[in-house]
């Protein structure tokens, strides 16, 4: 681990701020927003321990967005005049933090050397809670961790909110628990761009291969069987990884993963049909009553629109559906697609070919605000090392 200057300074100022900032967000001003997040966290039970508490306002001061679109941090900076500009540099950024399960790589005295098994990146580390804080964690063990930067010290790292350290043993629950977070979270993957950029070059190995398995990459399934024919898919790919790696001396060691199972997500379970488009920029996607928009597309004059109208209405209004579900319909319905719209906008003078890219911006403005990202997450190297690890 390379020396650094003293950050003793550094972190006791970090302390103090931080102090700061809690007892700022603590305030009768923001009380509002943040009882209502550890309400939520205590559950029905009403429990909430001391660690879920401190990471729960962590998250809330230097994440949550409240309503002009600020974080409590934002303000903090903003209302309190003494502040240095080292002062602002610092607490403005921690809003973007590191969430991971680390690998404790070296330990020296105030400092760890972590590698982040999710985003396959290393972090120097302190802490401002002093050494102790520390004292418990080995080399080849592991963390459970929130990182913010610690800005006037380039390339190092400060632990936010409670950490949970595990031992080396723990590693295959340690790899289990990373890869679940891997593949339902791969924003947290996708903060090194080496793994965006083999998230998109394995997102088109997949959607190639979903296309030659389905024989195409858009689906209209039956919502009962919608789950199960997925499954198939992902056994099929991984049956092909396995026969296609070499077998080790250990073969055991050299098993793939056994990847979760999709479950159809509750808010699809209900619907008649389920739209499946595998898309080459907006990645696997699934889509309620897909089947009954289709048949609005195909004849805008079907008895009993209204039903298929207002499923219309719902694409064009939800934030979690971008825009693609409405502009492969409107592609594969050129004849009718104007009518479609005539008739649910009641403009006559309505044309897709002139008014439809206005209206998805008009309707869904945050998805040409949004950073595109691969659908496909990517394992880091030695996470793939730990999941081959078995119990003995």
């Amino acid at each position: 681990m390379n020396t650094v200057a003293d950050p003793a300074p550094v972190l006791r100022r970090s302390a103090e701020l931080k102090e700061d900032l809690v007892a700022f967000g603590e305030g009768r001003s923001f009380e509002r927003f943040l009882v209502p997040l550890l309400t939520e966290a205590a559950g029905p039970e009403g429990a909430l321990d001391e660690a879920t508490a401190i990471n729960v306002i962590d998250h809330f001061l230097l994440q949550y967005r409240l309503p002009d679109g600020t974080t409590v941090a934002d303000r903090f900076v903003t209302r309190r005049t003494g502040l240095t500009d080292t002062d602002r540099q610092m607490v403005l950024a921690w809003r973007d933090p590191v969430e991971g399960l680390f690998e404790v790589r070296g330990k020296d005295g105030d400092r760890l050397l972590l590698l982040n098994l999710l985003d396959d990146l290393e972090y120097r580390t302190y802490t401002n809670a002093g050494r102790a804080a520390f004292r418990g964690v080995t080399k080849g063990g592991f963390l459970g961790a929130r990182l913010v930067a610690l800005a006037p010290m380039p390339g190092a790292w400060l632990v936010s909110g409670v950490m949970s350290s595990y031992p080396r043993a723990a590693a295959p629950e340690i790899a289990a628990a990373a890869l679940e977070l891997a593949t339902s979270r791969p924003d947290l993957v996708f903060r090194n761009p080496e793994k965006v950029e083999q998230g998109w070059r394995s997102m088109r190995e997949d959607r190639a291969a979903f296309a030659e398995f389905f024989g195409s990459d858009e689906l209209v399934l039956a919502s009962g069987v919608a789950e199960d024919r997925i499954n198939a898919y992902y056994r099929h790919r991984q049956q092909a990884a396995t026969a296609g790696r070499p077998l080790g001396r250990d073969r055991g060691r050299d098993t793939a993963p056994e990847l979760p199972l999709f479950t159809l997500p509750a808010e699809l379970a209900d619907a008649e049909t389920v739209g499946v488009i595998y898309d080459q920029v907006d990645g696997l996607n699934f889509y309620a009553d897909y089947g009954s928009l289709r048949d609005l597309f195909a004849n805008p004059d079907l008895p009993g629109r209204k039903h298929h109208q207002d499923l219309l209405r719902t694409y064009l209004r939800e934030e979690s559906i971008t825009p693609l579900p409405i502009r492969r319909l409107a592609a594969a319905h050129p004849l009718t697609v104007d009518t479609v719209f005539q008739k649910l906008l009641r403009q006559p003078g309505f044309t897709w070919s002139e008014h439809g890219d206005a209206l998805l911006r008009r309707r869904k403005p945050w998805y040409d605000e949004t950073e595109l990202r691969p659908g496909v997450s990517v394992i880091g190297n030695r996470l793939s090392e730990l999941l081959r690890i078995r119990p003995r």
